[in-house]
């Protein structure tokens, strides 16, 4: 059976793309899943946190699975910097949309109201 990280090797092997990419994907799949198993609106921090924890817990796994140099694992902890900004970006905005201008997301401009 394949562990964590050979499950995420494989995604990034089968679909070409980038793991960055995948952070970006994986953010948004998470927020909306939570968001749908929790009855929650993307409005509530309920999907959010969601999505913040795993991106910890994955990176929290990386980084337990490697094994190298004092060196190494300083340079680690930037690309899970940047892992975690990627997978966190697109959920914050929706967020923040959809709990304080909801109405870009349903509602008509400005100019369509008659």
């Amino acid at each position: 059976m394949m562990d964590w990280f050979e499950i995420k090797n494989w995604l990034e092997l089968s679909t070409g793309l980038p793991r960055d990419s995948l952070h970006i994907y994986a953010g948004i799949g998470v927020q909306l899943a939570a968001a749908l198993v929790c009855r929650r609106s993307l409005a509530s921090p309920v999907p959010w946190l969601f999505v913040a924890v795993a991106a910890f817990a994955n990176e929290f796994y990386d980084f337990s699975q490697i094994d190298a140099p004092q060196d190494r694992k300083i340079s680690y902890i930037d690309e899970a910097v940047s892992d975690i900004w990627n997978t966190l970006l697109l959920p914050t905005l929706f967020l923040m949309i959809a709990r304080f201008w909801p109405d870009w997301l349903t509602g008509k401009a400005d100019g369509d109201r008659n």
